[in-house]
């Protein structure tokens, strides 16, 4: 009789679970949405260790089911828990997104025309869905910088969603001199 109430109190967490995974699982992808949805799925994974641990209760009566499948889905929150932490601490950090690379997106910009060189090229999340860069670019000509800011900004937005940018132009020929009138 014991075994029953637990799998149907379980039963009905699991389906108020899969129905509150699915809502999230439709959001926008960011590490919050992300990180309630792994606190669901811990929910919806306890909920069906309970049904499971209540039906092998009332069947057998092997009361150890119950601890064991507990650690099991413990062990599991713990790991998913860690690659979010992981994540977050590194957004937190100002670490450039994983999914970016330093070196193409240097690469990318350097072969622009007119763009000689581009260094102290940093790339960071300001937030969940934002990404900042800002770099020195080396141009051949001061000239040719309004077309070439444009078309890097074109760029980064577009291949790689970058859309708070900060460019720094220079030229191999001397710096800007200011004078006074």
């Amino acid at each position: 009789m014991l075994g029953q109430a637990v799998a149907g109190v379980a039963f009905i967490g699991l389906v108020v679970n899969v129905a509150v995974a699915l809502v999230l699982a439709k959001a926008e992808r960011n590490i919050n949405t992300r990180g309630a949805l792994l606190h669901v799925m811990g929910d919806l994974l306890g909920s069906i260790a309970a049904l499971v641990a209540g039906l092998v209760i009332s069947i057998t009566g092997w009361m150890p089911i119950d601890p064991l499948l507990s650690l099991f889905i413990c062990a599991l929150i713990l790991i998913s828990s860690l690659r979010l932490f992981r994540e977050a601490l590194h957004a937190l950090m100002e670490g450039t997104p994983l999914h970016l690379s330093l070196e193409d997106i240097g690469r990318a910009i350097a072969a622009m025309e007119h763009v000689q060189s581009v260094h102290d090229l940093h790339v960071w999340t300001l937030s969940s869905d934002r990404v900042a860069l800002s770099a020195h670019v080396m141009l051949d000509d001061m000239a040719h910088w309004s077309g070439v800011r444009s078309a890097v900004v074109a760029l980064l937005a577009g291949r790689y969603g970058i859309d708070h940018v900060t460019l720094q132009p220079e030229t191999t020929t001397g710096t800007v001199q200011l004078t006074r009138r």
